[in-house]
């Protein structure tokens, strides 16, 4: 009964430590956002996507509020939004987002990271090139037509339209059409359930389950730190 117990426990903790986690980056999502165009959301497209997204793992009202309100004071941070690109072990590569309001902290902290897990960092524009921008729709069709809503949708930018095993929809646009596709489904009432711009790999790599594990064990390392937003690669 007692080792059932701990093992409950760790896992009860560890769902904690990445509920804080995602937390900590909405906390940040928000900030910027407030900086970019002030804290009504009314206003804010932006800040309205991330509250949604926040919503969406259940981040409770008060948090988000506090977030909003801490970003329009002078408490919060003056976080930037810096890229970095790199390799991880077998030469996999890796493109890191980050908000930080200490440039010079998240660089010696990402590179300490990458060194002690066999990756390095790389020079601006050694692994960019690799990976394209795109907007990501994970919405509600609320019983609607799919078919017709992928066709209203694809003049509004939409170049793809994926409905998974499950029934969720997703949207995927070029990054110049995000705004406007955020702008069409707010105007059609449609729910978003969740949304962002992720970096898509333009190629696969495949390697062993040893050495693809070797690769996770890094990724999950930087994304520890309080800094990075997400990690990209491009593994099967």
């Amino acid at each position: 009964m007692g080792r059932i117990f701990e093992k409950r426990k760790y896992k009860m903790f560890a769902r904690w430590a990445k509920m804080s986690k995602a937390f900590t980056k909405l906390g940040r999502e928000i900030a910027l956002a407030v900086k970019g165009s002030g804290p009504d959301p009314a206003g804010n497209p932006r800040l309205r996507l991330v509250i949604q997204n926040a919503k969406s793992v259940n981040m409770p009202k008060d948090r988000i509020d506090a977030a909003i309100k801490r970003a329009s004071s002078k408490e919060e941070g003056d976080f930037q939004e810096l890229t970095y690109e790199g390799y991880g072990p077998h030469g996999v590569p890796l493109f890191i987002e980050t908000a930080t309001d200490n440039p010079t902290r998240t660089v010696a902290n990402l590179r300490t990271i990458l060194s002690r897990n066999g990756g390095s960092l790389g020079a601006e524009g050694s692994v960019g090139f690799m990976f394209e921008r795109k907007g990501i729709f994970k919405i509600s069709p609320e019983g609607r037509n799919v078919e017709e809503l992928e066709l209203e949708l694809i003049d509004h930018g939409a170049d793809d339209f994926v409905v998974d095993d499950e029934g969720e929809v997703f949207v995927y646009t070029a990054f110049s059409d995000y705004g406007a596709m955020q702008k069409a489904l707010e105007e059609k009432k449609i729910p978003v359930l969740n949304a962002a711009l992720q970096r898509l790999p333009t190629t696969a790599t495949e390697l062993s389950e040893e050495a693809e594990l070797e690769v996770m064990t890094l990724i999950d390392k930087l994304e520890e730190d309080d800094d990075v937003q997400a990690v990209y690669h491009n593994m099967k």
